[in-house]
């Protein structure tokens, strides 16, 4: 997530805002961001609704074995479509932002339908 922090301008000047997303209380997720210095919008969803309907719920998959969300990246657009994803398995797998910035350089260059 600092990855992401650092490069947060370039992502702006796309008009695209980064948001996180745990199962983590409002509590913890603002410690974490002001321990971190991040700035982004980091959203918690203790009961994990979000994260379920996204299809990244990883039950039991927490140190104590609370169920937490697999590390995901989407990309939703305007309208609320989800116009690309990566899922991993590892909650220690994450991707770059550079990889997420060549993916959204691949839709701009694809043809909307309307």
């Amino acid at each position: 997530m600092r990855s992401f922090e650092r490069r947060l301008a370039e992502f702006r000047a796309r008009d695209t805002e980064i948001v996180g997303i745990s199962v983590d209380s409002g509590e913890e997720s603002r410690k974490l961001c002001q321990s971190q210095g991040y700035t982004f919008t980091f959203l918690s969803d203790p009961r994990a609704e979000t994260i379920r309907a996204y299809g990244v719920l990883h039950e039991h998959g927490g140190e104590r074995g609370q169920d937490i969300a697999r590390p995901a990246e989407f990309l939703v657009d305007r309208e609320g479509t989800v116009r690309w994803v990566n899922l991993t398995e590892s909650i220690l797998a994450r991707l770059r932002p550079d990889m997420i910035l060549r993916a959204m350089d691949g839709l701009d260059a694809e043809p909307r339908s309307r």
